[in-house]
């Protein structure tokens, strides 16, 4: 049998009127999310520097004003793919390795819930052969950080942590007091995140037997792929999933308004929308390559490619956007077109880093056309400059009021 894995109790959350349950307000100094949460005043710039020993710089590195700062981006996919991965074991297999070889005493991540297995439940993972237990997606929020503290108590001063951006933010602001000797991040990309409960009902009107669905992934074809317990697999072009049939509310304001799409504070960031069916690794710093180098020759890497154009398909997400009125984007195509334009996407629509790049700009506009309406007093200090500069070209830009002053050389930053 399957020993358990480490997951310590946690207490109750914080309430706040924007959360996503990163855990920082269920550890002992809850007051520490006025200064390290994402959704209160981000400072990219500074924590940039902080982590990666420099800003993102589109000037000299254009990918950069999309994906934050890197030393390198590939395509990569494990030779030998892991059993119950999401993609093919990428991020666990780096954990893992860092288990084996001593650097870390412990992995912080998150494990499917016993009576759930789509509700994640955070752990710590100290034995390398127990990663497998952790493979594969969870939907749903989980207060990782609040683990923070038990590691300590438990004497582990090397950690490795698996998180999404909100998560990797409040670690980042709080890092130089937490007392680590040393972190490895794993970022993966995050967006549209909700409630494990209404991921069940995403689930409920994907299949009528959703209970057997074992497997969920957005694809950079334009599918969304299902596999269940019986082996059997279908893929749903995005365009016929039925979002019209969510509630509004389906997905909070705060996800809806991310302005860190692709985890830039990362290590390393290990995801999909630039690897057209390969994972997508972007190296953001030495620790990061360190992190890539432990899978040697298992892991196969090329380069990124490219393709399409993505003005057109961002345009119309931002009209959809806006006719929603708060709610989730509209889609006003007849449904004896849909299969036509599903076809047309995947081979002529934005593919590779065109695809990644669509949709960071679809979340820079949908974070100013959601602020604008449901939170007008909060634009000046929860979007960063770098996500102005990504709507400029669709005219979203600053109104009076919706951008704080920049500071002057001699200030410090907030």
């Amino acid at each position: 049998m399957t020993p358990p894995l480490d997951a310590p109790a946690i207490g109750p959350a914080v309430p706040r009127e924007l959360c996503t349950d990163c855990g920082l307000s269920r550890s002992a100094d809850a007051k520490r999310c006025g200064r390290a949460c994402q959704f209160i005043r981000p400072d990219y710039p500074r924590l940039e520097r902080a982590v990666h020993g420099r800003e993102r710089d589109p000037a000299t590195h254009p990918d950069e004003a999309f994906f934050g700062p890197f030393q390198r981006m590939v395509r990569a996919r494990m030779r030998s793919p892991k059993d119950g991965a999401q993609w093919t074991g990428i991020t666990t297999t780096i954990a893992e390795r860092l288990l084996r070889a001593g650097s870390v005493d412990a992995v912080l991540t998150v494990a499917p819930d016993p009576d759930d297995p789509w509700r994640p439940v955070p752990v710590l993972v100290t034995r390398p052969e127990d990663m497998a237990q952790v493979r594969g997606m969870r939907m749903g929020y989980a207060p990782l950080l609040a683990l923070l503290e038990p590691a300590r108590e438990r004497g582990y001063r090397r950690l490795a942590i698996i998180g999404i951006p909100c998560q990797i933010y409040a670690l980042r602001a709080l890092e130089a007091e937490l007392g680590f000797e040393r972190l490895y991040v794993i970022g993966t990309p995050c967006s549209d995140n909700t409630t494990t409960e209404n991921f069940h009902d995403f689930l409920a009107l994907l299949s009528d037997d959703p209970e057997t669905i074992t497997y969920l992934e957005f694809r950079a074809d334009y599918h969304v792929e299902l596999r269940f317990r019986d082996g059997r697999k279908r893929a749903i072009p995005f365009l016929k999933l039925p979002i019209s049939q969510l509630s509004p509310d389906f997905f909070p304001l705060t996800c809806r308004t991310c302005v860190d799409y692709t985890n830039s504070l990362a290590d390393i960031t290990v995801g999909y929308m630039g690897g057209e069916g390969d994972q997508w690794l972007l190296v953001r710093n030495d620790r990061g390559a360190e992190l890539l180098a432990m899978l040697g020759e298992d892991v196969a890497l090329s380069s990124p490619g490219s393709a399409g154009k993505r003005a057109g398909a961002v345009t119309g997400f931002i009209a959809n956007t806006e006719r929603a009125a708060g709610g989730l984007p509209l889609r006003r195509m007849p449904a004896w077109l849909r299969p036509i334009v599903s076809w047309i996407m995947p081979r002529f629509g934005p593919r590779g880093l065109e695809f990644a790049r669509t949709r960071v700009e679809m979340k820079a506009a949908e974070t100013i056309i959601h602020l604008r309406r449901e939170e007008p007093k909060r634009m000046k200090t929860m979007i960063p400059a770098h996500v102005w500069q990504l709507a400029k070209p669709y005219d979203l830009t600053p109104r009076d009021g919706e951008r704080a002053a920049q500071a002057s050389p001699d200030q410090d930053p907030v």
